[in-house]
């Protein structure tokens, strides 16, 4: 059982729907690719052969292991684990980051991953007005978006796993968990006190909505559950308030999480749930139980 803290909006001032910039552009990553130096050459390698670097070959291409290389270049990463999950679109691995701390490393599949569900999150998004069309910069932009949408729900007061650095397709963060151990997610878990997390779980909203964003697919299969707390994860098509489609997606959250509490027992109505996000109070501090 932990306490949340929520973050007091006064507190959250400064963390409103600006619109950062994110460079899409080609990264030292890509250079290093096309470049091929000596010295990426044997770290390919060694970390295709290497026990400690246990990761599977179809997602690793020569500029996504560029981007491992940099990353562990920067002094972000130290070794890969095996991998936490696996999707259509991208694979999530346990890794080794700087002094002995775990980590997440999220790599998108440039060619296996949906490109055109991505195109209809990054169409309409300010903060990336003009993006092209080519398939691999469509991927890079998505990884880039959810490493800043992190940064902004952290900033709003939402448990997400912190964000700790972006290369390319490859996107490193908090290890939500222990080792060999994810999280489980919110569908997997007995809630102890359903009340209590949907109050914790609306909140999150609110804030993340006041921050300026919408998640856009939030369910019991994008919040997990460690140590008594809620985290949200998989922010990567999460949508500025300014999107076309954001009013829909909102509707859509509220929907997917008042069927969720509804079928544990509480009243929820997905309208008073939309209509709190958007103009609802903060609900101060809660607890929530599981077992």
């Amino acid at each position: 059982m932990s306490e949340f803290d929520l973050l007091d909006v006064d507190e959250a001032e400064g963390v409103g729907d600006e619109w950062e910039e994110i460079d899409v552009s080609d990264t030292e990553a890509d250079r290093i690719a096309r470049k091929r130096d000596r010295e990426f050459a044997q770290f390919r390698k060694r970390l295709k052969d290497a026990d400690q670097f246990k990761v599977e070959g179809a997602v690793f291409d020569d500029a996504t292991l560029a981007a491992v290389y940099k990353l562990v270049q920067d002094g972000h990463l130290a070794a890969f684990g095996g991998p936490i999950s696996t999707g259509k679109e991208a694979s999530v691995f346990e890794a080794l980051g700087p002094d002995d701390t775990d980590v997440a490393v999220k790599v998108y599949r440039v060619q296996a991953s949906d490109f055109r569900r991505m195109r209809e999150y990054l169409e309409g998004d300010p903060r990336f007005e003009g993006i092209g069309g080519d398939r691999g910069e469509v991927i890079i932009a998505w990884t880039r978006k959810e490493f800043a949408n992190l940064q902004r729900a952290e900033a709003a007061g939402v448990r997400v796993p912190h964000p700790i650095a972006v290369q390319r397709n490859v996107l490193v963060m908090e290890l939500i968990g222990e080792e060999d151990d994810h999280a489980p997610r919110l569908q997997e878990v007995h809630v102890e006190n359903p009340e209590t997390a949907f109050e914790v779980v609306r909140e999150y909203m609110r804030r993340l909505y006041a921050a300026g964003l919408v998640h856009g697919d939030l369910s019991e299969y994008n919040i997990v559950v460690y140590e008594g707390e809620l985290c949200v994860i998989d922010v990567g098509q999460a949508v500025t308030v300014h999107h076309p489609n954001a009013e829909e997606f909102l509707r859509r959250d509220c929907r997917n999480v008042a069927d969720f509490f509804g079928r544990q027992g509480l009243e929820v109505d997905a309208d008073e749930l939309y209509d709190f996000v958007t103009e609802g109070e903060a609900t101060g501090d809660a607890v929530m139980d599981e077992e």
